[in-house]
């Protein structure tokens, strides 16, 4: 992966790690970026959260910008736009340079929001309660903050198509995180009763809408047809669709690890194993194992899924089940559906790296 993105990150012209430093550089963030270290010694997650806009190894965080750069140069300019070319930096215009960090600046501002706790679940060993409080008061602001500077550059554009997509990718995010919240906070709910489908109207609101909408604007700032920006908006959807699954995947699939890793119960390989499986059967799954080996320590555990000896057994029995290579599959499946996409645009280093990226996604050991 690591490999992919530094090769793509040449055919754009600079690395894309670097495309929100002008902003994370601003006064504005230096003070927040100062208060934040208030939190040091505290479990909030808005540390986390800061630390990954620095170095993370697993996931790229600019992934987002680098695939609108891709993209916009594997289309290159419409014939409407010829004579527009002497705007364009590594056949990539400026104003789809300023899309790309728009884009990256409205994730970073929903990764922030995420870091907010519920103050009523926190224990002691997170940290006192008034830094946990200071915490999601900063996490409130300074995505807020992010999301501001994202709309203003975003109306600098002047293109009232982009605002409109971008603007309804603000929406599906909101949307879907929403709904993600509302579900896991339901006292007792172990996890959600949704089928495969579900899932997926689900994560394409909280996670694929705002790159393939992005892909499309890139497109209609260069002034291509409707079915070029469509095959930019498949590409985009399907591409963040086979990311996701993949990210799901790591859990049951990754043989290097000997710990079993932390997996969401209501991950595509769950929601496939409990398709499969039938709700009843499922439920009785998660409750079974804490009851006859009471390896967590706990004489009434109220929530099971919490007892590392669930989520252990539980690892196991998707991994014997149908879920996870069912869910390979369907990672492979949007994969495919983004190669085609890609096959409207002409062969060239840009739509190889895109290609490229799609590979690293689907492959599995």
């Amino acid at each position: 992966w690591s490999q992919v993105v530094s090769e793509a990150e040449k055919i754009v012209g600079y690395p894309t790690s670097f495309m929100s430093l002008r902003c994370l550089l601003s006064d504005e963030l230096s003070n927040i970026a100062m208060q934040v270290r208030k939190l040091v010694g505290t479990k909030h997650p808005l540390l986390d959260t800061a630390r990954g806009f620095v170095y993370d190894s697993r996931n790229n965080l600019q992934m987002r910008g680098l695939v609108i750069l891709l993209i916009s140069k594997a289309a290159g300019p419409s014939t409407a736009e010829l004579s527009f070319q002497h705007n364009m930096v590594s056949g990539i215009y400026s104003s789809q340079r300023s899309l790309a960090e728009i884009t990256e600046l409205i994730h970073t501002a929903f990764l922030v929001h995420r870091g907010i706790v519920n103050i009523g679940e926190l224990k002691s060993c997170d940290g006192p309660l008034k830094d946990m409080q200071f915490g999601n008061k900063m996490a409130v602001l300074s995505g807020d903050f992010l999301l501001a500077n994202a709309c203003t550059s975003l109306a600098q554009l002047q293109n009232t198509k982009v605002v409109e997509l971008i603007s309804s990718a603000i929406g599906d995010l909101v949307q879907g995180i929403y709904y993600e919240n509302s579900k896991s906070s339901e006292e007792n709910c172990l996890t959600d009763d949704i089928g495969i489908s579900t899932w997926k109207e689900q994560v394409f609101l909280s996670h694929s809408a705002l790159l393939a909408k992005s892909c499309q604007a890139a497109m209609e700032l260069a002034k291509h047809s409707a079915e070029i920006q469509d095959m930019a908006f498949q590409y985009g959807k399907h591409m963040s669709m086979s990311h996701k699954l993949h990210s799901d995947l790591q859990p049951f699939v990754k043989e290097s690890s000997s710990d079993t890793m932390a997996f969401s119960l209501n991950s595509a390989p769950a929601v496939l194993h409990q398709e499969f499986l039938g709700r009843e059967a499922w439920i009785k799954q998660i409750r079974e194992p804490c009851a006859l080996r009471g390896d967590c320590g706990r004489r009434h555990c109220r929530n099971p899924p919490c007892c590392a000896c669930v989520f252990r057994q539980l690892q196991e029995a998707i991994k014997a089940g149908k879920g996870v290579t069912s869910a390979i599959d369907l990672c492979r499946c949007h994969g495919n559906r983004a190669l085609a996409a890609l096959e409207r645009f002409p062969p060239s280093e840009a739509r190889a790296a895109l290609a490229n990226i799609v590979y690293a996604v689907t492959r599995f050991p």
